[in-house]
């Protein structure tokens, strides 16, 4: 009996032990995670600064001093680069390390490993586009350049020094509640992150759809529904630009075909909204007569966010501005000389090419007239809770093969090998590492040359009154049409001839309209003498921003944050009165008189209270999808036409064949798309509001929301107070937009401001991880000070000194 009453208890708290201290499907082993001491609550900092104030680190040779200023910026000054960038790690890793490697994770196609079998496809799909096939090229390259490589090693030291201290109370929630350690930092993980946002920013296309739509619809309607270009567009480099060089040609083949057939099931693409906007203003059009610079990334909305912002001194340089987790240096922002910003180029430099093998091994593929050989390579996949997964990528001279039967397709002729120029070899840290330290328009030009991929429009200003905007990155140099559609592998006629000269890329210095801007519309007019392509270009931000810009005079930096923040839609100005002209009053529903109220006495600014724009924004839905209708519910993914083209069809082509619903016996009109989209607007909008109890506004319905990197509700911000949309200056929708505002004045002393959607902490517990969003929802900004020396500092809240290790 006293053996039973031993054992019962026993086995009852063996029971616990075990349960309590392993995980149970999603669920974290609890007793860890539970821990007062060690568990989740050792996360919960509030305002408080958990950092160590004196870490002693290997490797350092003097001390580093870090002040920390009321946002919880680091102000990192150092005697020599080796301890600066050493510190960069250190600092980064002690605030965003889950975030860096996670993100790293998942550039590598290693998320199963931390959540198991539901991320191998997305995982075999990271590897099979090539980012750590490129990520390893980059890092090599990077090695062997004597100033990257040094500072690099540097870097990820930083970060093993600060892993290296971490016991299990200390380490990011994350970790804890998806029961994993972080592993060492290596360079690879930094090459990673590049990959990453290559991918994310230069990782789309449309061959395949436009190769399906090609078939479907012939080359006359394509061309007409996929323009090249934009009737009334207005592009990056003024129109005004001459090009003075004899550019090189490559010609088009006698005979084109391209093969029609594409993937079963493509991958899912980045987001398509990822842009920015920046702009930069000669001193002939401010207030104080010196330049002033703008940039606002465009991107998804993530917490921890993706910009880490930092201030970096050493007797090299003084520069202050938004990193990148995982990178060296600053990625934008502005020293004692200069200030720049960049936005996606919206350049396609991704070919997908059909390739015909010899035979079901795939030793061999077909090229040129003869046979050559394929690379075999087997990646090994991890996966949580299941036996590792071992996929087998061929590599042609394109590039790897990412679709064949065996990924996304049944059909064993459905081989598509990627050329991409995020796989070549790059450098572009050495351009970021040089911007950093410019102090001249020429200093400026030498940093672009270093830079590839993904391609970025970089605005440049400084204290010497020049302004200047570069078109920059590695072009594939192509015949006309070449890379639009799937190509046949199998002729040398269909590879790129090379690239586009440096030299050649457009750019312009000085112009005499005395300002400079891009939103990601197109590059360049008709004259300029390459061949470029992409899957869509902005209309509307551009053409609002230059508008602005044009008549605009005396601007002050005060004026560069309205400019940020307006929330005008051309696009509604451009369509909504139409619209509106076909609609009668007399004959509506109340709530039918209420949105055509509101419509009609809308100013087109899309903000926060107001209730037109969820009228419209639904209207507009609707109608579009009315319009093509044709090209929805097909069995194999398509674009479709972009905007502009569809603004330019209901306003200038009453009797094209797609104004017809497919679905109705009837042959409908613009006017009846008009009027049957205003009442299934209405509808929805009445729909919603019996759902909801918040109130009818802009920000109630677009519920804009700062996401959890791995989609956690409790760390994710919703339903934030902010107007603005897709195709607005102030570019927020639901889950994207301006990732980072900075507005620079290049006046002495420089003046600077910025705010980004988030906090510079990456712990959820923190008040310091989600701060920043209210006042960026407010359209407020934060001053930025690059102060050459620490005691100049303002608002400094908490100092930590890095000493080296005594041996």
């Amino acid at each position: 009996m006293n053996f039973i009453k031993f054992i019962f208890p026993f086995l009852i708290s063996l029971a616990l032990v075990v349960g309590l201290n392993n995980k149970w499907g999603q669920v974290p082993p609890l007793g860890k995670f539970l821990d007062p001491y060690n568990g989740f609550w050792a996360n919960s900092e509030n305002q408080n600064i958990g950092f160590e104030e004196s870490p002693s680190i290997s490797g350092l040779n003097e001390t580093v001093s870090i002040y920390y200023d009321s946002i919880l910026v680091p102000h990192v000054y150092a005697n020599n680069d080796h301890d600066l960038y050493m510190a960069q790690g250190y600092v980064t890793a002690q605030n965003r390390l889950w975030q860096m490697e996670f993100q790293t994770h998942a550039s590598g196609g290693r998320v199963s490993e931390i959540i198991g079998k539901d991320a191998l496809d997305f995982d075999r799909y990271q590897r099979r586009n090539g980012l750590l096939y490129g990520a390893e090229k980059a890092v090599k390259l990077m090695a062997e350049d004597p100033t990257i490589g040094p500072i690099l090693n540097a870097y990820t030291e930083g970060i093993n020094q600060y892993i290296a201290s971490l016991e299990y109370k200390d380490l990011p929630i994350e970790y804890k509640l998806l029961d994993y350690k972080p592993e060492k930092w290596t360079n690879l993980k930094s090459g990673l992150l590049l990959k990453y946002m290559a991918n994310d920013l230069a990782g789309g296309d449309s061959d395949a759809e436009n190769t399906h739509l090609l078939k479907m619809l012939g080359k006359e309607r394509f061309d007409f529904l996929f323009p090249d270009r934009y009737k009334d567009f207005d592009p990056v480099i003024p129109k005004s630009r001459e090009w003075n060089f004899e550019a090189e040609t490559v010609e088009r083949p006698d005979s084109v075909e391209f093969p029609l057939v594409f993937p079963d099931d493509k991958a899912p693409q980045p987001d398509p909204q990822n842009g920015s906007n920046n702009w930069t203003v000669h001193g002939s059009k401010t207030s104080t007569g010196k330049p002033m610079l703008a940039n606002d990334p465009h991107l998804s909305l993530n917490l921890p966010s993706i910009w880490y912002v930092m201030h970096l001194n050493s007797p090299s340089v003084n520069v202050y501005g938004s990193t990148l987790p995982g990178a060296l240096g600053v990625i934008i922002g502005f020293n004692d000389s200069i200030s720049w910003g960049v936005t996606n180029a919206t350049r396609d430099v991704r070919d997908w090419y059909h390739i015909n093998f010899r035979n079901e091994d795939k030793k061999e593929y077909y090229y040129n007239g003869k046979w050559l050989k394929t690379q075999k390579v087997i990646q090994e996949f991890k996966i949580r809770g299941e036996e590792n997964y071992f996929d087998t990528i061929y590599y042609t001279h394109h590039g790897p093969i990412v679709y064949d039967e065996s990924f996304r397709s049944e059909n064993s002729k459905t081989n598509f090998a990627l050329r991409w120029t995020a796989h070549d070899p790059s450098n572009e840290q050495l351009t970021f590492h040089l911007l950093n330290r410019a102090k001249n328009y020429n200093d400026y030009e030498t940093a672009l040359t270093h830079y590839d991929c993904p391609a970025q429009n970089f605005a440049y200003a400084d204290v010497h009154g020049n302004i200047a905007l570069w078109i920059n990155g590695k072009f594939p140099l192509r015949w006309e049409e070449q890379g639009k559609f799937i190509m046949d592998g199998s002729r040398a006629d269909m590879d790129w001839a090379g690239f586009i000269p440096r030299e050649h890329n457009a750019y312009m210095k000085n112009p005499e309209q005395g300002y400079l801007s891009s939103a990601n519309q197109i590059p360049v007019d008709s004259t300029y003498p390459y061949y470029h392509y992409d899957r869509g270009f902005e209309h509307y931000r551009n053409r609002r921003l230059n508008q602005k810009l044009e008549t605009l005079q005396n601007i002050t930096i005060e004026d560069m944050m309205r400019l940020q923040n307006d929330n005008f839609s051309l696009l509604a100005s451009d369509i909504l009165p139409s619209i509106l002209d076909s609609l009668n009053r007399n004959i509506m529903s109340e709530p039918q008189k209420i949105a055509f109220d509101a419509l009609s006495n809308w100013n087109f600014m899309a903000d926060q209270d107001a209730i037109a724009p969820t009228y419209f924004e639904i209207l507009w839905d609707d109608l579009y999808r009315n319009l093509w209708d044709e090209f929805y519910g097909l069995n194999t993914k398509v674009r479709r036409p972009e905007l502009p083209v569809t603004v330019e069809i209901l306003k200038g082509h009453p009797g094209e064949k797609y104004i017809d619903i497919q679905k109705t016996d009837k042959k409908e009109s613009i006017t009846d798309l008009y009027q049957m989209s205003f009442k299934s607007a209405v509808d929805s909008v009445e729909n919603w509001k019996s759902a909801n109890e918040k109130e009818l506004t802009w920000s109630n319905f677009k519920n804009t929301t700062v996401q959890h990197l791995a989609r956690l509700a409790p760390f994710s911000t919703d339903n934030i107070q902010i107007g603005g949309n897709r195709h607005i200056l102030n570019a927020t929708s639901g889950r994207h937009g301006p990732s980072w505002r900075m507005v620079v004045s290049l006046e002495q002393p420089i003046k600077a401001y910025g705010v980004y959607p988030g906090g510079q902490s990456g712990n959820p517990g923190s008040y310091y991880y989600d701060n920043l969003i209210e006042p960026w929802s407010n359209g407020e900004y934060y001053e930025l000070e690059n102060k050459a020396n620490a005691s100049d500092l303002n608002n400094i809240i908490f100092t930590q000194t890095l000493t080296p290790e005594v041996k």
